[in-house]
């Protein structure tokens, strides 16, 4: 689409609506939230699943939802939770056998829900009903998917197994979220996010008393928004590196530095896991698990020349931006090195857009980051990942989220040794503070 413009009008069956192809007209839109607010198919569909919540709601109502939930994933607040995400991501890869299949996508998925369960609702759920948590978040988004490409309502009342898998599994997941929240109402308060929320709920904290209805939808967004695409990002990653020998041993050779011990990576070690975050970073530019967002125009407006009427669907994609030759040369190529402190240029931080950009990007920007860079060195650090002989490379297979859905590959054994590596023991990255109006500075340095 680049060849054909900045700003490309597409049909959509009868509907009309514009891609924008440049980092800096994505910018234009996402840092105007007033004009281009969110909306479009995706959005409505989701809405009918979390409610009102952070992701769906319109503009005026989301400064209020952003400031109650911002503090439990403040950057001070996240490297509390490191143990959390080690302990978790050991735990998923201690019972892998050397020279047996690992069903690598379902294993990231029953890490990333642990720890987003345990953030949202501490030790609520217990193992039996995290893995439900799991399964039905899986059918909920195959669901979602179709229900935005088809938007035929009478289709999905047909009592077809798909559709009772997805009515079950929605059924089932909010019957879950209930349960926690009344069972926590009976108990005793915890510092967790449903601990924030009910003291909302009762009007303890600043601003107005929030709903049931806004606890339940809160948690249900985050609990949506905080497993898929961080299973699938950590799923890519581990399938990127046993295709890209070199940097997979620059990783282990920074793992075997930093952690010569074997030991789990504490919050002190983060400035010094720098290949680590790099094959991070990488990985959300090379296989961005968020591919195609929509915004509406709420008014008449002009876009790179184009005059656009109310109502317009305005879209963007992280794919195709991460893919642009003109931002990343050889863009196609699996490249840590690209994001090494000094490494990446302005114009290619901007073009990076995994969390969005504006007051509207990913609240967990900084979380996410964190536990992906942990998750990795703790699992790359014990166990090493091999392709099945003769296993194609997976395409990539567009849904609500896009990624490596059924990847399985066949585990090794690490031992550890000393490394003579490249980045010199106690390298670090220089802090920064990170605004959530700022875009696309999710690289190294930015933890």
């Amino acid at each position: 689409m680049p060849a054909h413009g900045d700003l490309v009008e597409i049909r959509l069956g009868p509907q009309r609506a514009w891609m924008v192809c440049h980092p800096e007209l994505t910018h234009q839109v996402l840092m105007d939230p007033h004009t281009f607010d969110k909306g479009g198919p995706l959005y409505d569909r989701l809405g009918k699943l979390m409610g009102d919540g952070l992701v769906t709601c319109r503009q005026p109502a989301h400064r209020d939802k952003r400031r109650l939930l911002q503090p439990a994933f403040r950057p001070s607040h996240v490297t509390a939770y490191t143990d959390l995400v080690t302990e978790e991501s050991a735990s998923v890869c201690e019972t892998w056998q050397a020279g047996r299949t690992v069903p690598v996508t379902e294993a990231m998925t029953t890490l990333t829900t642990r720890v987003i369960s345990r953030v949202l609702l501490s030790d609520s759920l217990d193992d039996t009903t995290t893995a439900e948590v799991r399964d039905c978040l899986a059918d909920v988004v195959r669901g979602l998917f179709v229900r935005t490409v088809v938007p035929i309502d009478a289709l999905f009342r047909l009592p077809t197994p798909a559709n009772r898998r997805y009515r079950h599994a929605l059924v089932r997941l909010h019957a879950i979220i209930d349960s926690a929240i009344a069972e926590r109402r009976r108990g005793a308060d915890r510092d967790d996010v449903l601990g924030t929320l009910l003291t909302a709920a009762r009007g303890d904290g600043e601003g107005a008393a929030i709903t049931g209805q806004e606890v339940h939808d809160h948690l249900i967004t985050l609990l949506l928004t905080g497993v898929e695409t961080q299973a699938l990002c950590l799923a890519a990653a581990f399938s990127l590196l046993a295709r890209h020998p070199e940097a997979e041993r620059r990783l282990h050779d920074e793992l075997d530095t930093v952690l010569a011990d074997g030991r789990r990576p504490g919050p002190d070690d983060l400035p010094r896991l720098v290949h680590t975050r790099c094959v991070v970073t990488e990985t959300l530019r090379h296989s961005s698990p968020g591919w195609l967002f929509t915004r509406v125009a709420t008014r008449e407006t002009e876009l790179a020349g184009c005059r656009l009427p109310q109502g317009a669907t305005v879209l963007y994609s992280p794919y195709l931006l991460h893919h642009d030759p003109s931002s990343f040369p050889d863009p196609e190529r699996f490249d840590p090195g690209r994001w090494l402190p000094g490494r990446p240029t302005a114009e290619q931080r901007r073009a990076l857009m995994p969390f969005s950009a504006g007051n509207r990007k990913c609240l967990g920007d900084e979380f996410a980051m964190v536990e992906a860079t942990l998750a990795l060195a703790t699992i790359a650090g014990r166990r090493r990942l091999r392709h099945l002989p003769g296993q194609a490379e997976q395409k990539p297979r567009p849904g609500i989220t896009m990624g490596p859905r059924s990847l399985v590959m066949v585990c090794e054994p690490r031992s550890h040794r000393p490394a003579a590596t490249s980045l010199a023991p106690g390298t670090t990255a220089a802090p920064r503070t990170s605004d959530a109006r700022t875009a696309g500075d999710h690289v190294v340095d930015n933890t």
